[in-house]
């Protein structure tokens, strides 16, 4: 099969790997329909040192189930799947408690389970980890690119302004205007949020924002852009902020803009280790600190349903479709803002 590797920064190649296959009685093999780049695989992207060995790619899919363990009953060889970002057994303690992404039996895909940007996938705890789409039929592109955003991007989103418990009539500023960040806008919205500042400097990015509910647009950074949310939300803050982007400059904006009593909600995957949480950023608001990985799986059989009745429609953050060959080339137009989001079809 074909499928990507990356060896270092900057060194992404598609290579001639051998096909998967059923290593565990729970597993599943899968055939790519759609996959995809995600912004959190820009990371490695800049900063991966020499990897000799090469790290598989890739952690968002939908496809055609096309071998099963012995083990696995709730699919079958045909079956039109969602792939989640991580696999799980959907029934330990913490899957049962909506936290896939802490299972017990579970993990992410790349080294040692191999990567998702490739024409077949061995998934782990099948069982769990799968979601059918039912009545697919002879699905459209935009219906495909909604469903392959379910598998992270838009559920990420959606994972912010949920555990922000993000309510009808607030006030949300979302921070970024990347992929996650505008689905954060469009879960904010579906939730009832009454005002949606988007702080985003990328026209063409933010123009998706405002049609998915934005009410304002702040380009500034820094301390001048937590000066334009606070005066757009005439001196409180915000009830709820959503950070999808990982960086410190953008948690501290966000605990710039939060009101006294708010939520941060953290979804971009932190590039630091340590964060304030003192007097000067949330104590002195009493302001609570909330995110992580979203566990995907728990919100999958709802949004599938909504996309395939045409109630859900995230698949426009996809602005690039190429093959498995131009994939390299798709990191470096994602890493230049010439895309905002690559989708690979097979």
């Amino acid at each position: 099969m074909r499928a990507t590797v990356m060896y270092g920064a900057g060194d992404v190649r598609v290579e001639t790997l051998p096909d998967p296959v059923i290593v565990e009685p729970t597993d599943a093999i899968v055939r790519s329909v759609r996959a995809c780049i995600c912004g959190s695989d820009l990371h490695p992207y800049h900063s991966l040192p020499p990897f000799p060995a090469g790290a598989p790619m890739g952690h968002e899919l939908i496809g055609v189930v096309e071998e099963v363990g012995t083990d696995v009953t709730t699919v079958a060889a045909g079956d039109f799947v969602v792939v989640p970002f991580a696999f799980s057994d959907n029934t330990c303690p913490y899957c049962r408690e909506g936290f896939h992404t802490a299972c017990l039996h579970g993990g992410f895909f790349g080294p040692g389970i191999g990567g998702l940007q490739a024409e077949l996938a061995r998934v782990p705890q099948a069982d769990g980890t799968l979601v059918k789409v039912p009545d697919l039929g002879d699905a459209d592109d935009a219906t495909l690119a909604s469903l392959l955003a379910l598998s992270d991007v838009y559920l990420t989103g959606y994972h912010a302004a949920h555990m922000a418990d993000v309510q009808p009539g607030q006030i949300v500023t979302v921070i970024g205007d990347g992929a996650v960040g505008l689905s954060a806008v469009l879960a904010a919205k579906r939730r009832g949020a009454e005002q949606i500042i988007l702080m985003g400097r990328h026209e063409s990015r933010t123009d998706l924002g405002r049609e998915w509910g934005a009410t304002d647009v702040v380009a500034e950074r820094g301390d001048e852009g937590v000066a334009k949310v606070v005066e757009l939300t005439g001196g409180l803050g915000a009830h709820a902020v959503l950070e999808a982007v990982g960086h410190m400059p953008a948690y501290q904006q966000a605990y710039g803009v939060v009101r006294p009593g708010g939520i941060i909600s953290r979804v971009g995957v932190p590039q630091y280790e340590e964060a304030p949480v003192g007097f000067g950023s949330l104590f002195a608001k009493n302001a609570r600190l909330a995110g992580g990985p979203a566990p995907v799986r728990a919100y999958l059989e709802e949004a599938v349903a909504q996309v395939v009745a045409g109630e859900l429609a995230p698949g426009k953050v996809f602005d690039r479709t190429i093959g498995i060959e131009d994939v390299p080339d798709g990191y470096r137009a994602m890493d230049d803002r010439e895309a905002l989001k690559v989708m690979i079809a097979f």
